[in-house]
């Protein structure tokens, strides 16, 4: 059973935004390791954000924050709606 393979479908902005999310997370900060206490969630964390920075280019470009915030800024868009769309409460905070 431990060989069985699952795949995840990300668009290439998903998988952009949580790429740099996983790096804020793992490196920049303590919040992941605050939030993931058993040592085993750890194995495929490691595999998702390796799998990310294996097949995302953008990661080694010299615009990236101009790359991630426009990621961002179409999800937010697809998520949400236009961007000049009111927030409701819950999508603010």
């Amino acid at each position: 059973m431990d060989d069985d393979a699952i795949t995840i479908r990300l668009t290439r902005d998903q998988a952009f935004v949580l790429s740099d999310w996983f790096y804020q997370a793992m490196f920049e900060s303590e919040d992941l390791a605050g939030i993931v206490r058993d040592r085993a969630v750890w194995s495929p964390i490691y595999a998702i954000s390796g799998t990310l920075d294996k097949a995302l280019s953008e990661i080694f470009m010299p615009d990236y924050g101009a790359r991630l915030e426009a990621a961002k800024e179409r999800l937010r868009v697809n998520l949400y709606g236009a961007a000049d769309e009111p927030v409701t409460p819950s999508e603010s905070g």
